[in-house]
This record gives structure tokens, C-alpha cells and sequence, in this order.
């Protein structure tokens, strides 16, 4: 074969180094390259992480056993041998910053759980990377550099899990530097200054969160494919709303920048919640700081973790003897129409199994209903609101063109708790005979106890108000709202409820409170249906997909995953096509993300629900590739 120069810049040598020139023939396998170059430099040093990247093709040539002729690699090819693993600097959910070696030549799928095995989060698949949105700068604010943490030194290990040393692993254990990272990582932070949290981008509509929602980077492709250089900045943040396995012993790290992401998007109001609902969350918050101070750490003996599994076991038993069969009750039942103001009607209700019949009245009850629903598969969410006495379940019912909405209006608290616990057992296929019945009820009851305020003393409440900054607490509309004198009633109030939880039970508190939000987990999208003249927004979420018009702001069809028959995308017109059962199908383009990130989006929460407690150790990487990764998995 006849021999030809090839010429490769090394990165090593210096920005301003001529590349270096090869004589190479194309019969010349990659590895062969890569020693002739190291010979040419002379430079003694470990060359084992290098490896060489085609800048015309934006690939790397990992392959090192292809030849260059395989490759497809001649003499006009601009390649450049480069380390792998590259610094970046990285914003985590709680706004401390970390710089960190990642690797730049694997997919951002492999990259992230290299990233989140360093900083000991279990299941990385749940979390991925953005480019993370500017905040507002003063003038003044130009000098003021940020505080950069450096854990470029600490060891790339390949083992799935990472040694622990001390309840944290090794190599935060060799320096108190380290350490003292490790506590800020697994620490909640004290809450923000209101002058933080006015800095900080806040998106002002649902075509805003779409315009972030747009910039997920594709888990697919390498940093380097997507034009993320070395030092460049990005986010680390939960992607995909299904948290499985949650558990506060070994889970410390992830517990902690979950809730600092939640507490984020109340205060930045990435997500809507009541004013009562606020005040809530601003109570937990001033609880969680405080406590934090004097129990650092959300570390629980694995004793008492047992004695307290053992415990419900044997109460499940008990309970399994008080089952009941069916309960019926008066309730007023509303129907959203369009135009309409008449919507409530009461009628009798009777809940059987997993289904619900009304009748006009008790008398008519031995008849046949009016309706009978099989709540089966169906969304509950709560409406309610303890000091106006409203207590809502609002009931979203799968039916062929989407989902059909009905509410629920219970007459108090106790007839509330227990329709809501057989609705929502009701919904994941179970009855009212299940031994969980009572243990949902005593959790529903006990959400409505935070929401009470009382009227009594504060307790051990802060005597002086001054020490409680409010507007750290609440997101910037209550500024404005009211004066921090005003709330700090309202918050000091709300805290009596939760004043004698521990420090995880009150972060657990905080994110189930969050995930009990109707808008919880939703990414949007800007999307044209097909058909459409429009712009209407895509809602994304862990087990369903809603439609919203943007000119009214209305959901007008909710479609779930479990109606799905298939997906597919036209990579050439960047077209999404679904079919759900009952011969429906939907098809649009994307206006304010690529299709990729739907089509990733989708197929994430697909992945995420295959995941059981039989292979919780092993993630079933080719599968998630499979169903996220498109025209480039194949």
C-alpha cells in the first residue's frame, strides 16, 4: 500500500503547535497511529486516557483495532489526540458549583453516571444535562466571581457502586477539603437570601419552561458531538420524574439535591402551587434549616429502620382483619363542560372494588347506576383546601379520546380521607379490602393536620420574628404580596404542624407535598399538531402526555403511556408520530426543542417503569439506548 501523510494536532503540545505529521498507509490500524504519534512526541507521560477525534465527522475513533481505511480516514482528515476525561464545571440542583473531570467520549447517558458515582447518587438514570440558563448580572455583580469546588483530582473508578468510607465514599474521606465538599453535597442549604432568588432567571410562562425544557442535552451523543468544550458550565439535574427506590440511608446525596431542586422551582414558581400550600412549603423549609444545624446529616440507624418495617408488617396483618368491602355516601359530583356554570349535581355514591357507581338517590341504589367507573389506571389528585372546609378530588378517567374529568366534593375531612385513599388504591388496580386502606387513610389525615393552622401559642417557635426572614421562604409574588411581617404569622402558624419531624421525615414531607402537585413532573414543549395553524404546548410527563392551547392556557386532552401502542419519529421532516388504542393517532413537529429530546423524553419514562426491585442493582443500559436513542440506537 502506498503511504501518505496524515496530520494530527495534539492537544498537549500547546494551542499554537504545528500539528504532527504521519506517514501512514491505509491498512494502518488506529492503535498503530496513536504509538507512532506518541514516539514522534517524545513526551514521557501516561498516554492511556488519549485518544484521537475526527473533527470533520465530530467522532471518536475508539475503535483501535479498524484501520485508517476502514474508518474511511484520508490524507485531508483533521484529527486531534486529546485526553478523554476533560474538566467541567458543573451547577448542582442546591447552586454549588463543582469542577470535575468527565468523560467527553462516551454518551451523556455514561458520562452521567460517572459523574453520579463520584458524588455517590444511586439510579443516574433519573438525572442528565442542561445547559444551564444565565442569571440576571448588575453591573456591580461583574467582579464577583463564584466559588468553583475542585474535585479534579479524585480517581475515575469503573465500579458500579463507590467504596465507602464512613458513610461517605473514599475519596471524600483523604482531606478535610474533601470532606467538607461531601457535607455541602449532602447537606440541605440554608435558605436563600431574597435577593438570590430575584437574581435567579424565573421563567414567566409555559413557553419560558419550554424554551429550557429545550435545552437537555442528547444522552445519546458525547459532550464533544454537542459543542461542550473543556471547562465549559453546565447543570446536573433530576430529568425524568420517577424516583424509584428512595432510601434515606443510602441515598443522603440524592435525597438532598432532590429537595434543593424542588425547593427551587416553588421559589422560582416553575410550578404552581396555593397561597395555603405556600405557606406550607415555606414552613418546612425554616424546619429543615434549623434542624439541619443540629443534625447534620439524614442518616438513619438501620435498626430502627427494621424495627419500623417489622412494625407495619405486623400491623398490616392486623389490619387485613378490619377490611372493608364498599362504603357509599352522599357527594356532590361536578363534570367540567365548556360553558356551562350548572356543573355540580348530588348524587349517591357507592365505591366496589375499583370502581365507582352513582344513583340519583340512596333508595334507587339497589338498581342500576346512573354511571359506573372503573377508576382502574385513572389520575387522582387532591383539591383541597382545610381552612375554606373545600375538600375536592379531582378524577381523571381514561377514555379512548383521551381523559375524561370528573371532581368530587366531599362534605369534611373524614369522608375526604377515606374516598381519597380507595380512589387512589382504586386507581393502581387494588380495592378497599387491601390491608393499605387504613395506612392511606392515616396519611391522608395526617397531610390535612399540616395544613391546619393553629390558633394557640407558637411553641418553640422563634420568640423574636426578626429571626425568621420570610421572604427567603416564599417565591417573589408574596414579596409583593404582602410584608414579611405579615407572613411570618402565617409560616410560624404552619409550623406547628411540622415542628417535631426529623430531618429526613421533614425533606420526605416536603417532596411528597410536591409530588402531590397537580403540575408536578410536567416538561413542556412548543409543538405544531399536524393539521394545526397553531402553536400549541406538548405537557411531558412520568405517565402521561397533555395538550395545552397557549391561548387560553386550558389542558384540552391528556393521552398516558399505558395507552400507547407506538411511537416513532420521521427524522427527516422531525415528525413524532403516536398511536394510541382505540385507533387514535397523533402527529406534530417541534418548535422549541429537537424532536430528539421528545422522542428521549418519552422513552425515558417508558425505561423508568420497566425498572423491579429483582434487578434494582443492575441498570439495563441497551434497553434505555433502545428506547431513547432514535435513528442513532439502530
Amino acid at each position: 500500500m502506498a503511504a501518505w501523510d496524515l496530520s494530527v494536532t495534539v492537544e498537549d503540545l500547546g494551542s499554537d503547535a504545528p500539528p504532527v505529521t504521519l506517514s501512514v498507509d491505509s491498512g494502518l490500524h488506529v492503535g498503530g497511529v496513536i504509538l507512532k504519534l506518541v514516539e514522534k512526541t517524545q513526551i514521557k507521560r501516561d498516554w492511556s486516557d488519549h485518544a484521537l477525534w475526527w473533527e470533520q465527522k465530530q467522532r471518536w475513533l475508539l475503535r483501535t483495532a479498524w484501520t485508517l481505511d476502514k474508518y474511511g480516514i484520508h490524507a485531508d482528515a483533521r484529527l486531534v489526540f486529546m485526553p478523554q476525561h476533560k474538566p467541567l464545571r458543573l451547577g448542582l440542583p442546591n447552586g454549588i458549583t463543582l469542577r470535575l473531570r468527565a468523560c467527553f467520549s462516551s454518551s451523556v447517558f455514561q458520562t452521567v453516571m460517572g459523574i453520579c458515582r463520584m458524588l455517590n447518587i444511586r439510579h443516574p438514570e433519573e438525572l442528565s444535562l442542561l445547559q444551564p440558563v444565565e442569571e440576571k448580572k448588575k453591573k456591580k455583580d461583574k467582579n464577583s466571581a463564584e466559588e468553583i469546588y475542585d474535585l479534579t483530582e479524585v480517581p475515575l473508578s469503573s465500579a458500579s457502586r463507590p467504596c465507602l468510607y464512613n458513610g461517605m465514599p473514599a475519596h471524600f474521606a483523604d482531606s478535610p477539603q474533601m470532606e467538607a465538599i461531601y457535607k455541602m453535597l449532602s447537606v440541605t442549604q440554608p435558605p436563600p437570601a431574597p435577593e438570590v432568588i430575584a437574581k435567579q432567571y424565573r421563567a414567566a410562562s409555559v413557553v419560558d419552561k419550554a424554551h429550557i425544557h429545550g435545552r437537555w442535552l442528547d444522552s445519546s451523543r458525547c459532550l464533544l458531538q454537542q459543542g461542550i468544550q473543556e471547562n465549559s458550565r453546565l447543570w446536573l439535574r433530576f430529568k425524568y420524574f420517577a424516583f424509584y427506590d428512595m432510601e434515606p440511608k443510602y441515598d443522603v446525596v440524592r435525597l438532598t439535591q432532590l429537595y434543593e431542586q424542588a425547593r427551587w422551582a416553588i421559589l422560582l414558581e416553575d410550578i404552581d402551587c396555593t397561597e395555603e400550600e405556600m405557606m406550607l412549603f415555606g414552613a418546612l423549609q425554616y424546619h429543615i434549616s434549623k434542624v439541619s444545624q443540629s443534625e447534620p446529616q439524614m442518616l438513619s440507624s438501620s435498626a430502627a429502620m427494621d424495627d419500623l418495617e417489622s412494625a407495619l408488617q405486623s400491623l398490616e396483618v392486623k389490619m387485613e382483619g378490619e377490611s372493608i368491602d364498599d362504603m357509599s355516601n352522599v357527594i356532590v359530583c361536578f363534570r367540567p363542560k365548556r360553558m356551562t356554570l350548572k356543573g355540580y349535581k348530588q348524587y349517591w355514591f357507592k365505591f366496589q372494588d375499583t370502581s365507582i357507581s352513582y344513583f340519583k338517590s340512596k333508595e334507587e341504589s339497589i338498581g342500576e347506576p346512573i354511571q359506573q367507573i372503573n377508576l382502574k389506571g385513572c389520575e387522582v389528585a387532591p383539591d383541597v383546601n382545610v381552612t375554606a372546609q373545600k375538600f375536592l378530588i379531582r378524577l381523571l378517567i381514561p377514555a379512548p379520546e383521551g381523559m375524561n374529568e370528573v371532581y368530587l366534593r366531599c362534605e369534611n375531612e373524614q369522608q375526604y380521607a377515606q374516598w381519597m385513599a380507595g380512589c387512589r388504591l382504586a386507581s393502581k388496580g387494588k380495592s378497599l379490602a387491601d390491608s393499605s386502606f387504613q395506612s392511606e387513610i392515616q396519611s391522608i389525615r395526617s397531610f390535612l393536620a399540616m395544613q391546619k393552622t393553629s390558633s394557640g401559642t407558637h411553641g418553640n417557635a422563634p420568640a423574636n420574628d426578626e429571626s425568621i426572614n420570610t421572604h427567603s421562604l416564599v417565591s417573589p409574588r408574596y414579596h409583593k404580596k404582602y410584608k414579611a411581617k405579615q407572613l411570618t404569622p402565617r409560616i410560624l402558624d404552619a409550623y406547628q404542624n411540622v415542628a417535631q419531624l426529623s430531618l429526613t421525615d421533614a425533606v420526605m414531607r416536603f417532596l411528597q407535598i410536591w409530588q402531590a402537585l397537580p403540575d408536578f413532573g410536567l416538561s413542556y414543549v412548543v409543538v405544531r399538531f399536524k393539521g394545526s395553524r397553531k402553536d400549541e404546548v406538548l405537557g411531558i410527563g412520568p405517565n402521561r402526555l397533555i395538550r395545552i392551547d397557549l391561548a387560553v392556557g386550558d389542558v384540552v386532552k391528556t393521552w398516558r403511556y399505558n395507552n400507547m401502542k407506538q411511537w416513532n419519529v420521521n427524522w427527516d421532516i422531525r415528525q413524532v408520530a403516536i398511536e394510541f388504542e382505540g385507533n387514535i393517532n397523533i402527529a406534530f413537529a417541534c418548535v422549541t426543542a429537537d424532536c430528539k429530546i421528545v422522542h428521549e423524553f418519552i422513552g425515558g419514562y417508558i425505561f423508568m417503569s420497566t425498572r423491579s426491585r429483582a434487578k434494582s442493582d443492575t441498570l439495563n443500559e441497551e434497553l434505555f439506548h433502545k428506547l431513547t436513542g432514535g435513528h442513532e440506537a439502530l
